[in-house]
């Protein structure tokens, strides 16, 4: 699916592409989402399916003397057998907690064969989550990476932090075209590399891409990330990723050679499929091995009907 596909000329398509109003608008929609620790039982985050979702940690405040009926787990023994008195340790909850959203808008994104291109249902999902995690008080920030660049914006709580989130994510998918052509894909692991930069502990990292491009260095990146972080992956895929059409005709290239595939060839077809679902099934596994929360997506639904039924919120959307 191209652009021309859906758009007359000089009309904007917001199932092709995404405008900075559009990404705003989900803010209303946002309130009812929930990325708290405590899911609704429905949520993928929840039962066995759950992430060790942290929630905000903690800050020293003081010190006190003890008084009867506090939780004698927080006597600071040290002190206590200086003074000869018990004191005890008091807590205060953070505020906040810091979230890098990773948003791909590579061209390997820019695919739908039913509804949605990949980048459009990526961006929205993450506005989505951008303006939820922001209205819970928590710092948002975000790594909006393409094939030629990466935008790059550290954790802030703050409404015009956000606007230039957005406003990278709509530039971004923007600047997706067909006749856009590519040199060389960017690389996931590269953006990685920068999220375990960033991210280095207790952060939440939200992960929207179709992960085109992942090998045997992403699984090293994404256990280092998720060592100290909570990682969840939402994994987004065309219906294709499942099944080709026969006699489906498609131009790949790999930066210098381009060839053109005819999947009227059962062997070719099936290899193709193969590829891409070879790719899930990796994704899957890790996400089993290290408890990441693995919540898939579509090109076939609105990014907030999906994100709706992923995090348990059943009740009628506002």
């Amino acid at each position: 699916m191209t652009a021309s596909a859906h758009s007359p000329a000089g009309q904007h398509d917001p199932r092709v592409h995404v405008d900075l109003r559009q990404l705003f608008r989900l803010a209303g929609p946002a309130r009812n989402l929930s990325l708290l620790p405590r899911q609704p039982t429905q949520s993928v985050l929840n039962g066995r399916h759950a992430s060790r979702l942290r929630g905000r940690g903690l800050n020293f405040e003081e010190l006190r003397t003890y008084f009867a009926g506090d939780d004698i787990r927080t006597i600071d023994w040290k002190v206590t057998a200086r003074t000869g008195k018990p004191h005890v340790r008091v807590y205060t909850e953070e505020r906040d907690r810091p979230t890098l959203l990773l948003v791909d808008q590579r061209m390997s994104m820019f695919f739908g064969s039913r509804v949605y291109m990949k980048s459009v249902v990526a961006a929205e999902a993450a506005a989505l989550a951008a303006h939820r995690l922001l209205a819970q008080g928590d710092r948002v920030g975000g790594l909006v990476f393409g094939d030629d660049a990466v935008a790059e914006h550290r954790p802030v709580r703050s409404p015009d932090a956000l606007h230039r989130l957005l406003a990278s994510i709509a530039r971004a998918n923007q600047h997706l075209s067909a006749s856009h052509s590519v040199e060389e894909p960017g690389s996931f692991n590269a953006l990685l590399e920068s999220a375990t930069r960033i991210a280095k502990t207790d952060y939440l990292v939200l992960i929207f891409s179709d992960f085109d491009g992942i090998d045997d260095r992403t699984e090293r990146l994404l256990r280092t990330l998720a060592r100290h972080n909570d990682v969840l992956l939402f994994s987004i895929a065309d219906p294709m990723a499942e099944a080709l059409p026969e006699g489906f005709r498609v131009a790949v290239s790999d930066g210098e050679l381009q060839a053109e595939i005819n999947t009227a060839d059962g062997k070719i077809r099936e290899r193709i499929e193969a590829v891409m679902r070879g790719r899930l099934a990796r994704l899957n596994r890790w996400a089993r091995a290290y408890g990441l929360p693995f919540l898939p997506m579509t090109t076939t639904r609105p990014a907030l009907e999906q994100l709706r039924h992923l995090l348990g919120q059943t009740g009628p959307a506002r």
